[in-house]
């Protein structure tokens, strides 16, 4: 454990940031599991930039990787697309 005040105050930031980054990334992937499971192209499309909007957050705080969130955004477009 830490020994140090400032370790001890990192140890606790660092708690709290992964709590916080865990919301984002669970709330992330269940509209994305949501977008997928959308049979209605009008509303797919609807919730399509949502979903987008979520994902490029989580790729400028570095929860996930640039390219990551280039090609979920990328498949799930073309999911949205391919609806009937």
């Amino acid at each position: 454990m830490a020994n140090h005040k400032s370790a001890k105050k990192r140890a606790r930031q660092d708690e709290k940031k992964r709590l916080h980054n865990r919301f984002y990334k669970k709330t992330t992937r269940t509209a994305i599991k949501a977008l997928r499971d959308l049979e209605d192209k009008a509303e797919a499309e609807k919730f399509l930039p949502k979903v987008c909007s979520l994902v490029d957050r989580l790729a400028k705080n570095n929860m996930i990787h640039k390219n990551k969130a280039s090609n979920l955004k990328s498949k799930l477009t073309k999911h949205v697309n391919a609806l009937g």
